[in-house]
């Protein structure tokens, strides 16, 4: 039975059921076209009027196993793959940094509040999904998109040595997200090396939104098989979710 598949027949038909309550998805050029100040400009309402999620309402946000079905199950444990290639030495201090934070699983720094995690591990690819809602002030979490906005220059192409000595080349290209919430940024990094079993790569997928002051980070990665469109239906998903748990908190006040 084919994988990528079955998961997104749970996705597309969770985004079907979500529907109703979906989140805007302003064009970043559009919106900036017209001025600020010009009497045309028109204000939408903010999303950023929202309170703060509580812890309960960021666990409510969360994309799980339930969402994605086989062959996702709740983590067993870190892969082995994380000490022996995210634990590494880059060539390049953008691309360190970024070792450095896949790695430590904090791409919005830990300052933040209502954190939320999951980790999902994929029984039949050994691929793991860790996604974690947060709340954060949106220039914090629009710094960190602008951020990864860069590595794909930055580290287009760059070497990491492990703790082992072994050298892997490592690359990292743009990854198109659907256009959700109210900013968003996603890149795919891999690291390719040599083992006893001869050449493999390491394939992560990053994804960050923003909606209002509250924000969505997901990474999706393993040495097998990594779809980009389950990256993209889960990016959009909790987006949908966040939007929908931010609105029945401002109906609460």
């Amino acid at each position: 039975m084919p994988r990528t598949p079955a998961v997104c027949l749970l996705l597309v038909s969770a985004l079907l059921t979500a529907g109703a309550c979906s989140v805007g998805r302003p064009d970043r050029a559009s919106s900036a076209a017209v001025p600020p100040g010009s009497p045309t400009a028109v204000q939408p309402p903010s999303a950023a009027a929202a309170p703060a999620l509580t812890e309960a309402q960021a666990r409510a946000a969360l994309v799980t196993e339930t969402d994605l079905g086989e062959p996702w199950i709740p983590t067993e444990g870190a892969a082995t793959w994380r000490d022996g290639l995210l634990k590494a030495r880059a060539n390049r201090p953008e691309c360190q940094r970024l070792l450095d934070t896949v790695y430590s699983e904090e791409l919005f720094g830990t300052t933040t509040r209502s954190r939320a995690v999951t980790a999902l591990d994929d029984a039949w690819d050994e691929a793991q999904l860790r996604y974690q809602v947060v709340t954060q002030r949106p220039a914090d979490v629009d710094s960190t998109l602008a951020w990864l906005r860069t590595l794909p220059k930055k580290c287009a192409s760059f070497t990491a040595t492990t703790a082992q000595g072994a050298v892997r080349a490592g690359q990292v290209s743009g990854f198109e997200l659907p256009e959700i919430g109210d900013a968003r940024e996603a890149l795919r990094l891999t690291l390719t090396g040599e083992s006893a079993d001869g050449e493999f790569t390491l394939t992560l997928d990053v994804a960050a939104v923003r909606v209002g002051d509250d924000a969505l980070a997901l990474t999706n990665g393993g040495v097998g098989d990594v779809s980009a469109d389950v990256t993209q239906g889960i990016a959009q998903l909790g987006a949908e979710r966040l939007a929908e748990i931010r609105r029945q908190g401002r109906e609460q006040v």
